[in-house]
């Protein structure tokens, strides 16, 4: 059986901060109210996607993994991970803003959960006026600042706060303390994980519970890290017609491209998956003659064996991921 661009079906998830946005400007279908993030392609256990179309159709990223192996994700990646996907690629649509958290790295993930740390990014693909992202910290804190600033109320005084607009980019390395904030829909890469310390949630009550969401102060005093920069945000240029650099990690790497025309991709050096997602416009994927339209909201995964595709579009940007 030869493999193809593969579509997710994605996987829709209440949030107590959830909005319309992901049905109303991502055009995704679920009738459920405050679905706060669509999970693209997700190997989390007990939340896998599953392939939409073609021949594959029903499977998971595992159990397409067990039947391809190096060939749907790449030699180096089969290696690390065996038959579990690294990634998780989600979008998220913020009504009011998420709460305060942290998340841990590998190794104390590995030691407390059994599971992958989460460093992420976050691209932002549509913003209301004056929304915001915090990401860090505004001034030097340690521990015993940081924990004062917690329990008098004061946490909010400390943070580092940008009003952001679309194709801003942020990387949130594990310890990094960040919040979305309302109005903003993005999209995320991350490892696959799904470990997050809660410091702070504005002492809402959710409504499926009527109670307030659990904190996780003391888990998350150990993992911060409490060092200050000048700026939080990634710059970068996007040039027509070619590919550029947004975060590079040792966890994945995401590439800005904007589409206008038409561009050939060589993937024959690459050794790992790619991953599409369509941050703006629409556009049309060429593989072995043919064609895959990807609109706006749109995910779609190369496996390995793909070396070239030809991509054709008025105008589009697109976030290229990798490991």
């Amino acid at each position: 059986m030869s493999l193809y661009p593969l579509k997710f079906t994605p996987l829709y998830k209440y949030r107590i901060w959830g909005g319309e946005k992901l049905k109303t400007v991502l055009h995704k279908e679920y009738q459920e109210d405050s679905i706060g993030e669509s999970w693209e392609i997700s190997d989390v256990k007990g939340d896998e996607t599953q392939v939409s179309e073609g021949s594959l159709a029903g499977k998971t990223l595992s159990a397409l993994i067990e039947e391809f192996k190096e060939a749907i994700v790449g030699k180096k990646v089969y290696e690390l991970f065996g038959t579990e996907f690294p990634l998780l690629i989600k979008f998220i649509d913020a009504k009011t803003p998420l709460s305060i958290q942290v998340h841990p790295s590998n190794e104390i993930a590995k030691e407390r959960h059994n599971s992958f740390g989460k460093n992420e990014m976050w691209y932002v693909m549509e913003a209301e006026k004056d929304a915001e992202l915090i990401v860090g910290f505004n001034q030097r804190v340690d521990k015993k600042s940081y924990v004062e600033a917690l329990e008098s109320g004061k946490i909010l005084d400390v943070l580092n706060n940008d009003t952001v607009a679309p194709g801003d980019t942020y990387y949130i390395p594990t310890g990094r303390i960040h919040a979305i904030g309302a109005g903003v829909l993005l999209a995320e890469i991350q490892q696959t994980s799904d470990i997050t310390y809660r410091i702070y949630d504005y002492e809402r009550v959710d409504a499926t519970t009527g109670k307030t969401r659990e904190l996780h102060t003391e888990q998350a005093v150990d993992v911060i890290d409490y060092s200050v920069s000048d700026t939080y945000k990634t710059a970068y240029t996007k040039p027509e017609n070619g590919t550029n650099t947004l975060v590079h990690s040792p966890y994945f790497k995401t590439n800005i491209m904007n589409v206008k025309g038409e561009m050939e991709k060589d993937y024959s050096e690459l050794d790992s998956f790619v991953i599409y997602i369509c941050a703006e416009g629409s556009l049309e994927l060429v593989f072995n003659n043919t064609t895959y339209k990807i609109s706006k909201g749109e995910t779609v995964f190369l496996p390995a064996s793909i070396d070239a595709v030809s991509l054709k579009s008025e105008n589009a940007d697109v976030l290229e991921v990798y490991y």
